[in-house]
């Protein structure tokens, strides 16, 4: 059992250090993003829990670019719909809106400001869900959409919270983020599904 719990501990810390890494782009940027979600993915139902940071659009307006998330594993049964769930298929992590199961097993997903839901998951795909989410409110969901279909909206908002977020940075530490890094990745997207990476301790 020590000995076991040992390995969880190994494989927690090994996903970390791969999941903290600047995504520089190279010709193994696909398969290296693979690799550490896969790594991720196998910490979470390791240990029943992972903290994240959203590095996407398509949950705009109820999670934002950098915003950190705690995930809890579960099974599909213990998922209400409205509720954001964590799942991974072919080497990708999806982070969206549980909408309800499907007459074949499996269940839909959703992105508050994406147009339609995701392709069918299997529930073996479903890793865990988000703790203290906010459900979706129709305002919130008039607003996911606005972002979804208009991109100005999208960039303006997301650099008013990028200003924010930099006053609350410089309140708290003294230390401003730099802009740059964050305005680009929202000026090339057009609705993107979300892709995140683990969080180290330090900064949770």
């Amino acid at each position: 059992m020590r000995k076991a719990c040992r390995h969880v501990g190994d494989l927690q810390r090994f996903a970390k250090d791969l999941l903290t890494l600047d995504n520089t782009p190279n010709v193994c940027t696909e398969s290296w993003e693979a690799g550490r979600s896969s790594l991720a993915a196998d910490s979470l139902r390791a240990s029943g829990q992972l903290r994240l940071r959203v590095r996407g659009e398509s949950m705009l307006p109820s999670l934002w670019p950098g915003q950190v998330v705690d995930i809890a594993g579960c099974s599909p049964d213990e998922v209400r719909p409205g509720e954001i769930v964590l799942a991974f298929r072919d080497g990708r992590f999806f982070l969206h809106r549980f909408i309800g199961r499907s007459g074949s097993g499996g269940f839909l997903l959703r992105g508050d400001s994406m147009p339609a839901p995701d392709p069918e998951f299997s529930s073996e795909e479903l890793l865990g869900v988000a703790s203290r989410a906010r459900p979706l409110s129709p305002w919130s969901r008039a607003i996911g959409q606005l972002f979804c279909h208009c991109g100005p909206g999208r960039r303006l908002a997301l650099n008013l919270h990028a200003m924010g977020q930099r006053l609350r940075d410089k309140r708290n530490s003294g230390a401003v983020a730099n802009p740059e890094t964050y305005s680009t990745q929202a000026r090339e997207r057009e609705c993107p599904r979300h892709t995140i990476s683990e969080l180290p301790n330090a900064r949770a």
